[in-house]
């Protein structure tokens, strides 16, 4: 009972009942059943899973279909498999240790090498903002509801939320997983209308190949926009203080539930992804200008293709997609800054500085498609860094 109180007391009231329904199902009381069970625990992975469905994502994937077909599938489902063990370990090293990955590499490393690690993490959340940024923009000009300009100043703006402060589980998690559902249903439609050629599709999964340097470099990028470093941390933060108990019966099965989250949350993002690449190859291939912006002549070019509604639909999900990174970006920010450094740092110094590649390459008219499928090839480097910073942080890890 003192356990359940101190779950109860220690989060805002709106995330009461979340946190009350946790703890009875853990001590197994309260007389839930079946789906209703899980209930509690779903959310972590949705937010997180937010970051594998970012606007880098449509860079990637849609190049990727348009350039080479159906050839990179196979990298989509590797990435997302990959996606799974990874999220799932970070979720257990909050839920073990209540601490996050950035908090842990502080106690556990150099003063020195917390410095070095922290730069590196904001080179990465400046990659990761190029997409958060671009995004809305992107959709904004596709909808036409706003002018270039103003449609890049509306992403910045978006991405000043949430404020600094704790972060509040369940009413944020059902808005981003709100947004992911709209992405999901964008893109299911889409499917259906390109008529895609499924039996191309699955023979493209195996072997494994690339289609040369072009795809080499497309399959970096996809890995490094599904797989992204900065929601390592974040998962760990979301599940360090979510639901408490100290019972080891009890922590086992918390970490039943967050893994059965993973997989569904991370499920719903590598289909989303796929159904994205295999469009992209069943309409696009073919259609495209290698020397003109890839995600711009994906909105104009559907059009003809598919009809009216199909390049709303991708204007839309594009938007939804924007939107929900640019507040899952502002989390990570937020953890990797107080974690690493004990610090607090106003929402719009960060965001003013990792901005400034976005404005540039607005500025300078360079292409946003390639520039962005780039950053995701950087995303890829700073992976390793966050997955042997999680080995060596890990409860007995060496």
């Amino acid at each position: 009972m003192s356990e359940r109180v101190a779950n109860t007391e220690a989060v805002k009231s709106g995330d009461r009942p979340t946190v009350t329904a946790g703890v009875e199902v853990l001590a197994g009381t309260g007389g839930r059943k079946g789906l209703g069970r899980l209930w509690p625990f779903l959310g972590p992975a949705f937010v997180a899973s937010v970051a594998y469905v970012d606007p880098g994502n449509y860079a990637t994937n849609i190049e990727g279909g348009a350039r080479l077909g159906y050839t990179l599938l196979w990298v989509i489902l590797a990435s997302n498999v990959m996606a799974m063990f990874v999220q799932a370990l970070s979720a257990k090293l909050g839920i073990a240790t209540r601490k996050n990955l950035a908090e842990l590499c502080r106690e556990h490393c150099p003063r020195r090498l917390v410095w070095t690690m922290w730069a590196l993490m904001e080179v990465v959340a400046m990659a990761t903002d190029l997409a958060e940024f671009l995004g809305p923009h992107w959709a904004c000009t596709c909808l036409r509801h706003a002018a270039v300009g103003r449609g890049g100043r509306d992403g910045g703006r978006d991405l000043r939320h949430p404020r600094p402060g704790p972060i509040r589980f369940p009413p944020l998690e059902a808005v981003i997983t709100v947004l992911v559902g709209v992405i999901a249903v964008c893109y299911l439609a889409e499917l259906g209308m390109a008529g895609p050629d499924w039996g191309q599709a699955a023979s493209s999964l195996a072997p494994p190949r690339f289609g040369g340097g072009e795809g080499l470099t497309l399959a970096v990028g996809i890995l490094g926009a599904t797989v992204m470093p900065h929601v390592i941390y974040l998962h760990s933060a979301l599940t360090q203080g979510r639901i408490v108990t100290r019972d080891s019966g009890q922590l086992k099965r918390l970490f039943h539930y967050e893994v059965l989250d993973v997989v569904l949350a991370m499920g719903v993002a590598g289909a989303i992804n796929a159904a994205m690449l295999i469009m992209a190859a069943a309409r696009l291939q073919g259609h495209m200008d290698p020397s003109q912006d890839t995600i711009e002549q994906a909105h104009r070019t559907l059009e003809p293709l598919l009809g009216k509604a199909a390049s709303t639909l991708f204007a839309l999900s594009l938007l939804a997609s924007g939107l929900s990174s640019s507040a899952v970006g502002t989390m990570s920010g937020q953890v990797i800054m107080q974690g690493f450094l004990r610090r607090k740092v106003p929402v719009w110094v960060r965001r003013l500085a990792t901005m400034a590649p976005a404005m540039v390459v607005i500025a300078a008219g360079l292409d946003p498609t390639r520039t962005l499928v780039l950053s995701q090839v950087v995303l890829s480097f700073g992976l390793p860094l966050a997955v042997i910073r999680w080995c060596s942080s890990r409860p007995g890890g060496g």
